[in-house]
């Protein structure tokens, strides 16, 4: 009997269908994510960067797999991509540590 994992690499191709059950929001959402991915201020590799390492940050799996092959396909290298990604690990580290500044100022008010 084979194990069904509960993020299956497959569901990626099902995106699309996300609108069988609200349309008007999916069909909402689909143009306006179309139109954020368009060449603008930024290229659309750049975009797509920005993209992957986000999709490390939240942790999803389909995204992660959906801009890493849209990263190889706009030209950029395995350097560029995770360069991105430690970009990300370094902002969400500080956001982390950042925090500590709560914990310091509650200790000190706890301890004078």
């Amino acid at each position: 009997m084979s194990k069904k994992h509960y993020f299956d690499p497959e569901d990626l191709k099902k995106f699309g269908n996300i609108g069988e059950w609200q349309k008007p929001m999916a069909d909402k959402f689909f143009s306006w994510y179309g139109e954020v991915f368009k060449e603008g201020a930024l290229t659309v590799r750049e975009k797509a960067l920005i993209a992957l390492a986000v999709a490390h940050t939240v942790q999803c799996p389909y995204c992660i797999d959906a801009y890493t092959s849209d990263c190889l396909g706009k030209g950029a290298d395995e350097e560029q991509m995770m360069e991105a990604v430690h970009v990300a690990a370094a902002i969400r580290a500080g956001s982390s540590l950042v925090f500590s500044t709560q914990m310091m100022n509650h200790a000190k008010d706890m301890t004078m």
